[in-house]
C-alpha cells in the first residue's frame, strides 16, 4: 500500500476504533484483506470469507460471515467496511466515553445477531434451538436442548412474550464482561 493511501487508511481507522491504530497494524488488515480477495475487486464476498479456516470449521461460521454483510447492499464488502466490522472487536478502553463502535452495546447487538436468525428483532424459541443444535450438532439430545432453549427464555423473557428482545438480552447479560469476551488484540 503506498504511503499516502496507507496514511489515510490510518486516519479512517483511528476514527473507527476511536483510539490510536498503528501503520503497522492497518498494514496487517489492509494485508488480510488483499488475502481473502482472490477476484483482486477490492471487495470480498461471503465465499471469500469461508475461505478462513477458523471460520469454516466454526459452528457459527456462516452466522459470523452474515454479520459482515448485514450492512453491505450488494452482497459485497470494501475494506472500510471490512474495519467497520473488526472495530466491533478492538478492547474497549476505560477512559473512553465516546467509543461508539466497540461499545458494549454495539457487542451486544452483534452477539444478538448471532441469534435472531431471521432479523425481526426478537429470539423466538425456534432460533435458539437453531443455534444451539449449531453448536453443538448431535452431541446432545433434542430434549435436552429444548429444555434449555425453554429455560433460557423463561428466565430472559420479561414481557410475557415468549421471545427475548434486545433489551432482555442485554439484561440477562448484565453481569458478563462482554468488553473482555467479545474482543480480539490488534498486533502492532
Amino acid at each position: 500500500m503506498e504511503n499516502s493511501a496507507l496514511d489515510m487508511c490510518v486516519c479512517l481507522c483511528t476514527d473507527l476504533f476511536f483510539s490510536p491504530v498503528t501503520k503497522s497494524q492497518i498494514t496487517r488488515l489492509h494485508s488480510r484483506f488483499t488475502i481473502l480477495d482472490k477476484g483482486k475487486t477490492g471487495n470480498l464476498r461471503r465465499e471469500d470469507f469461508m475461505q478462513i479456516p477458523e471460520l469454516s470449521i466454526n459452528p457459527l461460521g456462516d452466522r459470523i460471515v452474515q454479520a459482515f454483510f448485514s450492512e453491505a447492499l450488494d452482497d459485497m464488502i470494501n475494506l472500510r467496511q471490512f474495519i467497520r466490522v473488526l472495530s466491533k472487536f478492538q478492547r474497549t478502553k476505560e477512559n473512553e466515553e465516546d467509543n461508539k463502535l466497540n461499545s458494549r452495546e454495539e457487542k451486544l447487538k452483534f452477539a444478538f445477531r448471532m441469534y435472531d436468525t431471521d432479523n425481526d428483532k426478537k429470539i423466538s424459541r425456534g432460533e435458539l434451538l437453531v443455534v444451539l443444535n449449531m453448536l453443538v450438532g448431535s452431541n446432545t439430545p433434542e430434549e435436552q436442548l429444548a429444555s434449555i432453549a425453554d429455560r433460557t427464555i423463561i428466565e430472559a423473557d420479561m414481557d410475557g412474550d415468549r421471545m427475548i428482545s434486545f433489551e432482555e438480552f442485554c439484561t440477562s447479560l448484565e453481569r458478563t464482561d462482554v468488553e473482555e469476551k467479545m474482543s480480539i488484540r490488534f498486533p502492532h
